[in-house]
C-alpha cells in the first residue's frame, strides 16, 4: 500500500510517499481501507516534535510512529476474531490519535476508536468530524456549560474547531463573535458568527466588551487579558495552544477563580465519545462540516506547509484515490 512516511523530525519536507506492507489487525481491531483523512495540531506537533513532550512520549529522536494522521473514515475490509460490534463492509470514522497511522491507504483500529457512518454523511465530511467536533461539544457543553442566550466568542474561529462550535452554540440560540484572520472572516459570517473580529486590527480582550463564555482554541494571550474579557461569573475554556500559556492558566486559574468569580477551565479531550451526538446532529441537518480541499494523499506535504502557514477554512481534508463513494 502507498503511505506518506516520516522517519526524521522537521518540516513537511521530511514526509515521503513509500510503498510498505499493509497492516494486519489484531484481535481486537479492524483493518480499514482510508478514503479519508484531515489534519490536525497533532500531526503538525509530531511532524516537527514540538512541544518537547511529544518526543518524551513518541520518540526522543526519531518518531516511534512513522505514519501521522488520526481523523479517518473508510471502509472494514477485515476483522480481528474479538470483534462484536464491526464487519467487513461497514463504514466507519473516527479519530485514532495514540495510534495514528492515517496517512496511509490502509490502517488498523481498535473497535472502540470508531463509530459508523451515516449513509448521507460523505466520506470527505466524516473524516472532518471526528476531533475537532469532539472538542467543540466537549468544550462547549461539558467545560464551558453553554446556556440559552449566553454571548459567546470563540478565539481562532476560522479553524476546524470553530466551524463546528458556531454550529452547536447557535443550537443554544448564543450571540456570538469570532475572532481570527482578515481572510476568514467572510467564511465565518456566512457560517452565523453575528460579529467577526480581525485580531490583526483588533484586540478583543481591550474593546471593553466582556463576554458570559470565551472558548479558546489559540490560548495565545495572557490569562489575565482573557479574565479583562469575561463578565461577571464567566467562564474560559482553553481547548490547546501554546504550552506556557496554558500552564500560566493552569498555575493562575484556581486563584483567579477564587479572586474573581470567573472561571478558567480547561478540556481533556475524550476520543470519539460524541461522535452518536454529532451523526444525530448531522442527519438532522443542524450540523455540516466546513471542508477545506480536498488533497490527495501524494499532496499532504503541502496540506500541512498550508495547516502550518493557519489560512486553512474549517477542516483540511486528504481524499484517498478510492474517491469518496458513500
Amino acid at each position: 500500500m502507498k503511505a506518506i512516511v516520516y522517519t526524521e523530525y522537521g518540516s513537511p519536507d521530511v514526509l515521503q510517499l513509500k510503498e510498505i506492507d499493509k497492516p494486519t489487525p489484531k484481535d481486537d481491531e479492524v483493518l480499514i481501507k482510508v478514503y479519508a483523512v484531515s489534519i490536525n495540531d497533532w500531526d503538525w506537533g509530531l511532524l516537527q516534535g514540538i512541544p518537547f513532550t511529544n518526543r518524551l512520549l513518541f520518540g526522543l529522536l526519531k518518531p516511534k510512529n512513522q505514519i501521522l494522521g488520526s481523523d479517518i473514515a473508510g471502509r472494514i475490509e477485515a476483522v480481528g476474531k474479538n470483534v462484536k460490534q464491526f464487519q467487513p463492509g461497514d463504514e466507519v470514522y473516527g479519530d485514532l490519535t495514540g495510534d495514528w497511522g492515517g496517512f496511509a491507504e490502509y490502517v488498523c483500529a481498535r473497535e472502540n476508536a470508531l463509530a459508523l457512518k451515516p449513509a448521507s454523511m460523505t466520506f470527505d465530511e466524516a473524516a472532518a468530524i471526528p476531533q475537532a467536533a469532539m472538542l467543540a461539544i466537549q468544550g462547549l457543553r461539558d467545560a464551558g456549560q453553554i446556556r440559552q442566550g449566553q454571548k459567546l466568542l470563540i478565539n481562532g474561529a476560522g479553524g476546524g474547531v470553530g466551524s463546528f462550535a458556531v454550529q452547536i452554540a447557535k443550537l443554544y440560540g448564543a450571540e456570538l463573535t469570532g475572532v481570527d484572520s482578515s481572510g476568514k472572516l467572510d467564511m465565518m459570517r456566512s457560517m452565523g458568527f453575528d460579529q467577526v473580529i480581525d485580531y490583526t486590527q483588533e484586540d478583543f480582550t481591550k474593546s471593553g466588551q466582556c463576554y458570559d463564555l470565551i472558548l479558546d482554541v489559540k490560548t495565545n494571550r495572557s490569562i489575565f487579558d482573557y479574565t479583562r474579557a469575561l463578565g461577571p461569573n464567566g467562564v474560559y475554556v482553553t481547548l490547546g495552544g501554546s504550552m506556557t500559556r496554558i500552564f500560566q492558566a493552569l498555575l493562575l486559574g484556581p486563584l483567579i477563580s477564587t479572586i474573581s468569580k470567573k472561571n478558567i477551565r480547561f478540556v481533556g479531550l475524550k476520543p470519539n465519545r460524541d461522535l452518536a451526538y454529532m451523526n444525530r446532529l448531522y442527519e438532522a441537518g443542524k450540523v455540516k462540516p466546513v471542508i477545506d480541499g480536498p488533497f490527495k494523499l501524494s499532496e499532504i506535504p503541502q496540506a500541512l506547509r498550508y495547516f502550518g502557514e493557519g489560512k486553512h477554512k474549517g477542516k483540511i481534508v486528504i481524499t484517498l484515490e478510492q474517491n469518496n463513494e458513500t
